[in-house]
């Protein structure tokens, strides 16, 4: 699982823009944000950790740690501000300490064991800045320094702050502020000159001098390769150097042996790569790489060791030495010039050995526990861990299986006593489990101990208790925003005299001014010792109309225009104590917050029909509706059955549990800007037929009750209409502004199959009226008149009512008039009918509007209002045939 832990520079210089038009700052978290891509490509990126770390004062500076999650990264990553001091070493302090949280309580590093290379968390730290002077709160520094005093239990026992598992590399920033051309340079990118940039090479990594946009996605390309799983070590030649091999294979003697002048090859400080087990996901090993030092068991502290150990390989070329079933380790080398050296002078079938110095009983003794060795298809190099002193045991080995049968001899026993005394004591555990899986379990004895004292471990388990104790503490320190300062300390740095107190003071300053100063006795020059430079609190709102000092220097000439037209504004609006520009300056995040501008607007009228469903505010969505508020029309009825109309009887048909509805499948309309009112009894006026069309086309009423009933109908568009027939709502009247209501008279012969509907409907359409109800002007039947009046065929509005005048138009536009009124939901289709009713022309005419009108409701699944249409087509269909057949009678 590689940790990549970004180290970001959040000083005031990462403010400076470059020739993109964009901050250092904001190139860095683009920067975060590419690599990020990059490494999802790999599908071993799924186990990744991402830590966040800036340059603030511990412990506010860690943004996202081991138990922030991926959202947290993002969030820290974009709120992040540059506004500090270049502390660059204790920010990288702080992540070599975040980094190292775990590290005793896991047991990884194995302090006085033997270094594992298999118990590794691989760690990538990438820092991201302007690479400027290293800036601090005493001062500026030429020189990278890492504070020694660490908080982390366990830090004395490694001499650097990082381990052999953490690497180190650098973006240095360098993209001018002016666009430079021709300024691309082919092949890799060059190391920047900065103090970061050898903390890189010690760690293992390196720097980059970043200059343009490319080179930046250039750099991140191979950064994301070389987040890799391995461990650093430092390799050093020691002896002489080998014999130059001709372009034959041989020994060249012609040649010299030594080179007077250091080779690179000669010192690399190179990874080794740890290759995790395929199947399980983690490094496997059994041999550890030797201590540099003796374990004693009389000592009671451990030597500090070195973060990388330094392993010595002689030139001497050796066989190698293999036995069969003993286990060993492989690791490749990362390419380096000891590889390419190695690889050239083809040999592979010989390998060169490896010691650690001091690792032997005797401090002048170093015996090798490995080789180097060239592939065979000298393709790269590995270097092969073997138990330590492996040219003594693998003999000795060997005989036992093959000469000795798992049997030995005293001989060969104190042999082998011999070579376990000259063995470091941390060998013999994994000596133990390589003897098992070879089958000879019982070679070594288990009471021989592992040569660390009482007081080294129990010093070791009381840091793993203070280290838990310490990473708990961090980590709930993780998030937490430092204090906000409540201003600018002014110090004064110089211990110096200052020019006040010259001599010549006098002189100079009356030579400059031409005015006598004042005497020094009267000047106090530690007035202002403890002075404060107030800071701008950025979470008040500037109120540039009220308070002066809001109003920044460089706007001041036109803030007095804004100021001079708001007061001497001449409409009707109030003057406003606020700028309107500061309306609209909020941050991105809270645009789309239109509920909290909703709260300050005035509240709206109340409706006139509350009992009518309201449709929701459908911001974002004009065609958003809510299922509780839709309409009802046949759709309905035809896709749910005749069982859901018995169920919903006794019910409101306008509430939202009366009926289980659905939504309709009809085309979506446009609807006006006002939300449409959906009611059966608002009644007003509406055009009515000629003299001679009028008594053609009659809509059939849902109830044919007594004589009186008033039934109103609107249109869906909301234009008030009425009809002129019996059930039909006189033209003029107004919600609550009529008579009083005549009784609603129920026949038993009108209960059809809906009978029971049509009842519900018309008590629903019924105009209810108060009784102390007053006539006005817009009455259409004079007084006494109504309920008395039954207009049937043919019949003409009675005597002194209101009629309004036809519309003027074609048939085209009652054409398309009578398709929109089909196409609008609802039930009131008395529009449709008195569209009908202005149709000029034969009755062929006639006929091809109803059939056209029949055809776009079945496209609806309007199966009423198919009913009331073929109805009014037999009536037509009757009223031709019947003078044809009077003729008929006439003509016998």
């Amino acid at each position: 699982m590689p940790i990549l832990l970004f180290l970001i520079d959040t000083s005031a210089s990462m403010n400076q823009r470059t020739y993109l038009g964009t901050t250092y700052l904001d190139i860095a978290k683009g920067a975060v944000e590419i690599f990020m891509k990059l490494r999802a490509r790999d599908p071993a990126s799924r186990g990744d950790r991402y830590m966040l770390v800036t340059f603030d004062d511990p412990p506010y500076g860690v943004k996202a740690g081991w138990k922030e999650n991926h959202a947290t990264f993002m969030s820290e990553l974009k709120n992040l501000q540059a506004s500090g001091l270049t502390t660059l070493g204790h920010a990288l302090r702080a992540a070599f300490d975040l980094l190292n949280l775990n590290r005793l309580v896991s047991g990884i590093d194995n302090y006085g064991q033997g270094r594992n290379p298999f118990f590794l968390e691989p760690s990538v730290i990438i820092t991201i800045t302007d690479g400027n002077k290293l800036t601090h709160s005493s001062g500026v520094a030429e020189e990278l320094h890492l504070p020694l005093n660490s908080p982390l239990p366990g830090s004395e026992l490694t001499k650097e702050p990082f381990r052999w598992d953490q690497r180190l590399f650098a973006l240095v920033l360098r993209l001018p502020g002016v666009a430079v051309p021709d300024s691309e340079q082919l092949g890799s990118v060059p190391t920047d000159e900065s103090a970061i940039t050898q903390m890189c090479e010690v760690t293992g990594g390196r720097s980059y001098c970043v200059r343009t946009q490319r080179m930046l996605n250039q750099c991140l390309e191979s950064l994301v390769q070389k987040v890799l799983s391995g461990v650093v070590i430092h390799f050093e030649k020691t002896g002489p150097d080998p014999p130059v091999i001709g372009e034959d294979g041989l020994v060249d003697p012609a040649r010299p042996l030594t080179s007077f002048s250091p080779q690179p090859w000669h010192s690399c400080h190179k990874l080794i790569y740890v290759r995790p087990n395929p199947k399980t996901g983690v490094p496997v090993g059994h041999w550890p790489i030797s201590e540099s030092f003796w374990p004693d068991q009389n000592s009671p502290t451990l030597p500090p060791r070195s973060a990388h150990p330094v392993v010595r390989f002689s030139c001497v070329d050796c066989e190698p030495m293999v036995i069969d079933k003993l286990p060993f380790d492989k690791y490749e080398l990362e390419p380096s010039p000891l590889t390419q050296y190695i690889l050239e002078r083809k040999s592979p079938h010989m390998c060169w050995q490896v010691f650690v110095n001091c690792s032997g009983k005797h401090s002048d003794v170093a015996h090798p526990f490995g080789y180097l060795k060239a592939s065979t298809t000298l393709t790269c190099v590995n270097l092969f861990v073997m138990p330590y002193n492996y040219p003594v045991l693998l003999p000795l080995l060997d005989d036992l299986f093959k000469v000795h049968k798992l049997k030995p001899n005293l001989k060969w026993r104190q042999s082998f006593e011999m070579y376990l005394k000259s063995m470091p004591p941390y060998y013999l555990l994994p000596l133990k489990k390589a003897l098992r899986m070879m089958g000879a379990p019982n070679l070594i004895s288990d009471n021989m101990d592992c040569g660390l004292s009482y007081s080294v471990i129990s010093y070791l388990k009381k840091l793993s208790q203070q280290a838990k104790i310490e990473s708990d503490r961090l980590i709930v320190s993780v998030g937490k925003k430092p204090p906000p300062e409540t201003g600018i300390k002014v110090k004064n740095h110089s211990n110096a005299l200052s020019l006040a107190h010259r001599r010549d003071f006098k002189q100079l300053l009356q030579g400059i001014t031409g005015e006598v100063p004042l005497r020094l006795i009267d000047m106090n020059f530690k007035e202002f010792a403890g002075f404060q430079i107030a800071l701008l609190n950025k979470d008040l709102k500037p109120q540039a109309y009220r308070n002066a000092y809001d109003i920044p220097r460089r706007n001041l000439l036109d803030q007095v225009t804004r100021m001079r037209s708001n007061l001497l504004r001449t409409t009707q609006k109030l003057i406003r104590g606020q700028d309107d520009d500061s309306l609209h300056s909020i941050p991105v995040g809270q645009m789309g917050n239109y509920q909290e501008y909703l709260k300050m607007m005035p509240s709206p009228l109340r409706e006139i029909d509350p009992d009518q469903p309201k449709r929701l505010h459908t911001f974002g969505n004009p065609f958003k509706q809510d299922k509780k508020g839709m309409m009802i029309d046949e759709a309905d009825e035809f896709v749910t059955g005749p069982q859901n109309k018995k169920r919903g009887n006794t019910g409101d048909l306008n509430s939202g549990t009366a009926l289980k509805r659905r939504r309709s499948m009809s085309p979506l309309l446009r609807r006006p800007q006002t939300p449409p009112i959906i009611t059966n009894h608002v009644l007003g006026k509406g055009p009515t037929g000629t003299q001679g069309q009028q008594g053609i086309i009659k809509p059939i009423p849902l109830h044919k009750g007594a004589e009186g009933n008033n039934v109103g109908g609107t249109e869906s568009n909301g234009e008030r209409v009425a009809g002129t027939d019996a059930g039909d709502c006189w033209p003029g009247e107004v919600d609550g502004e009529s008579g009083e209501p005549a009784p609603v008279e129920d026949r038993e012969d009108a209960a059809a199959p809906d009978g029971e509907e049509e009842i519900l409907a018309l008590e629903n359409c019924l105009d209810d009226r108060s009784p102390d109800h007053t006539q006005n002007c817009e009455e259409l039947s004079p007084p006494g008149q109504e309920g008395e009046m039954e207009v049937n065929e043919g019949d003409t509005p009675a005597q002194g009512t209101i009629v309004m005048i036809p519309l003027e138009g074609s048939n085209a536009e009652l054409r398309t008039r009578v398709i929109k009124e089909v196409r609008k939901p609802g039930r009131n289709y008395e529009a449709i009918f008195r569209l009908l009713e202005e149709v000029k022309g034969p009755v062929s005419v006639q006929r091809y509007f109803i059939h056209h009108a029949i055809k776009e409701a079945a496209r609806f699944k309007k199966r009423m209002l198919i009913q009331q249409l073929e109805t009014a087509l037999e009536e037509i269909e009757d009223r031709q045939m019947l003078p044809a057949q009077i003729n008929n009678i006439h003509s016998r």
